[in-house]
């Protein structure tokens, strides 16, 4: 179905599925059907990166190949999702929180977010990952250790 045959509330639900899911497969740590909502070339930004970690993620085999780990690395469960309305229906601002732990190191991944996500034909193209690196750099242990985990 395209844009043009849908409503504008659709079209905003159908967008906010494709985040709901992100979270659920993330949290199920079910990796490639977390690919499989992205749009083949989309692009995962993470503008507030400690020095080192990566400015971006750009296309489904790299998204792939760098969030692949993530179950064996985090034990994550998603609440308090909070969407913000937008004009345009396809994009998404949304609030939440993880309550979790690092697997190896025991120690709490509690973070907050905000993201900031694209989406065409219920597809993510463009994902800003605005979140607190200094909660991933006390759950993984260390700045360096941090890095190498978004390697």
């Amino acid at each position: 179905m395209t844009n043009q045959t849908l409503t504008q509330e659709a079209i905003r639900e159908r967008a906010q599925e494709a985040f709901r899911n992100h979270l659920k497969h993330l949290s199920g740590g079910n990796i490639k059907a977390w690919v499989e909502l992205w749009e083949e070339n989309g692009v995962l930004e993470f503008p507030y990166g400690p020095t080192g970690f990566p400015e971006k993620k750009e296309g489904k085999e790299e998204l792939y190949e760098y969030m692949q780990n993530f179950p064996q690395h985090f034990e994550v469960n998603f609440t308090e999702l909070e969407f913000h309305l937008t004009v345009d229906p396809e994009l998404v601002i949304a609030e939440f929180k993880s309550v979790g732990k690092h697997r190896e190191t025991g120690n709490p991944y509690n973070q907050t977010y905000i993201s900031v996500v694209e989406t065409k034909d219920g597809k993510i193209t463009r994902y800003r990952d605005f979140w607190n690196p200094l909660v991933a750099i006390e759950s993984v242990g260390s700045v360096d250790e941090a890095v190498q985990f978004s390697e």
